[in-house]
């Protein structure tokens, strides 16, 4: 049987710790070649290439707050595999935005918007343009159920970010399916990663309805089949994955 991902180069952003790394490590069993983006943690990067072994893994090094870094991480990975076939948009972070402090307020908008939005964004133009040039490809974006629901009052900046990824990402797909470039989004409650922290932990992770976090790999295993385009007619769809925390 043929690995679902053979023959396709995937960029994964954020991918040297939690569902990035779960995300690389599937793609590369699916028969995939992965580009494995990350900020400043080398060693976990380096770690999970080894871990990975072989040629169909790549490091790809850049400050995705920074426009000109975002284009550099594109152009090289686009020059270590010859083609891009799928970018994965994970790369985010959970940053504050106290209501009561202007300074934090508006820094916490300033790198919400430029992390969480605009890099994805970004590299979603840069993805289109190439996939113009290859027959297609496909884009699938890390949201939240902060899309749907909005966060919590210190970090509005953050559920508003993700909500216009989600609007970002229907209308990807509603505009370019014609040219067989598909874009879809999963949407993950907390899951067991740094970004959750020791948010939910304990009795709190116990009262979940599954009376467990979401592991990453449950994202990844998403996000893996989503890139093999084995469902292209729910190119637009958001997936959610709480386990039943968050129903919608």
């Amino acid at each position: 049987m043929t690995a679902p991902l053979a023959g396709k180069a995937v960029l994964v952003t954020g991918a040297s710790r939690g569902i990035g790394a779960a995300t690389a490590r599937a793609v590369h069993r699916d028969g995939g070649v992965v580009v494995v983006h990350y900020g400043s943690n080398r060693r976990a990067a380096k770690t999970l290439a080894e871990e990975l072994g072989g040629t169909r893994v790549h490091l790809v090094q850049g400050d995705l707050t920074d426009p000109a870094d975002t284009r550099a991480v594109w152009d090289e990975a686009v020059r270590m595999c010859g083609r891009i076939d799928v970018l994965v948009n994970n790369a985010g972070a959970w940053i504050a935005s106290p209501i009561d402090d202007q300074s934090a307020w508006s820094e916490g908008w300033s790198r919400n918007l430029a992390l969480n939005l605009t890099a994805p964004a970004d590299l979603t133009r840069y993805a289109i343009t190439h996939f113009r040039e290859h027959g297609g490809g496909a884009v699938v974006t890390v949201a939240s159920r902060s899309s749907h629901r909005g966060d919590d009052a210190d970090h509005l900046a953050y559920g508003a970010a993700k909500g216009a990824v989600l609007a970002f990402t229907r209308g990807v797909a509603r505009g370019f399916a014609g040219e067989n470039i598909l874009a879809y989004a999963v949407a993950p409650g907390w899951v067991a990663t740094d970004l959750a922290g020791d948010a939910v932990s304990g009795d709190a992770a116990a009262a979940l309805p599954l009376g467990e976090v979401t592991p990453p790999e449950d994202v990844a295993e998403t996000i893996a089949f989503l890139a093999s385009g084995r469902a292209r007619h729910a190119t637009g769809t958001t997936i959610d994955i709480t386990g039943a925390d968050y129903v919608r």
